[in-house]
């Protein structure tokens, strides 16, 4: 798959890129942040014009995730639960949509650029959540042109290591993943802990308080 889309890219250009960008967007696992650090790379080397290459792969990935929006506000039950097995799974479409209603449009940008590997879930759990959707569309377009100008900009500068560096950027956005899960996990534990230590201090207050009233 991947051979197919970089051939797709160096034959067609930005137009291409516009494609694949707005279908993976829409939900279709495709390598797009390296694919965008290539487009860097063939910027730097000549191959395409780096202007219309960022206007439209921008153009393209807000697209495709208004289909993703789209598709959680209107679609129906039955598209949602088909596009949500290939997002992950009901699951994750939940914890997604319950992310959604708690962050509303934080969650929106930054899984547009820094954790983009659920802005696929994320756009869809924003139209089931009904976020509104002009809020919706300035977050995705802040954080799509943002995360397009970081990564093709990358590509430029590392254009002789664009492997490794596409590697190295693999690592570090799981990690941030794992990270941002571990404090989740870590506030709803603690929210969780909090009710049950209060109880257990109450208890002996009202222990002694009810003493204390029969002996009176």
């Amino acid at each position: 798959m991947l051979e197919q889309v970089l051939s797709a890219l160096t034959q067609y250009g930005s137009p291409a890129l516009f494609v694949i960008v707005m279908i993976a967007a829409a939900g279709v696992p495709l390598p797009v942040t390296f694919l965008l650090i290539v487009t860097g790379s063939l910027a730097s080397q000549g191959v395409i014009n780096l202007w219309w290459a960022i206007g439209m792969a921008s153009a393209g990935s807000v697209i495709g995730d208004q289909i993703g929006y789209a598709i959680g506000r209107w679609g129906g039950s039955a598209l949602i639960e088909r596009f949500g097995r290939a997002l992950g799974g009901q699951d994750r479409l939940k914890h997604a949509e319950a992310e959604a209603r708690r962050w509303s449009g934080p969650a929106v940008f930054f899984t547009r650029w820094l954790i983009s590997p659920l802005g696929s879930s994320v756009n869809l759990a924003s139209g089931i959540a009904r976020y509104p959707w002009k809020r919706f569309l300035l977050w995705d377009l802040l954080g799509k042109i943002l995360g397009v100008v970081i990564w093709v900009t990358l590509g430029r500068v590392f254009s002789d290591r664009v492997q490794t560096f596409n590697h190295l950027l693999v690592h570090l956005t799981w990690a941030i993943i794992a990270f941002a899960a571990a404090v989740l996990v870590g506030r709803r534990l603690v929210s969780y802990l909090r009710p049950q230590e209060f109880r257990r201090v109450a208890e002996p207050e009202t222990a002694k308080s009810t003493t204390a009233g029969s002996a009176g």
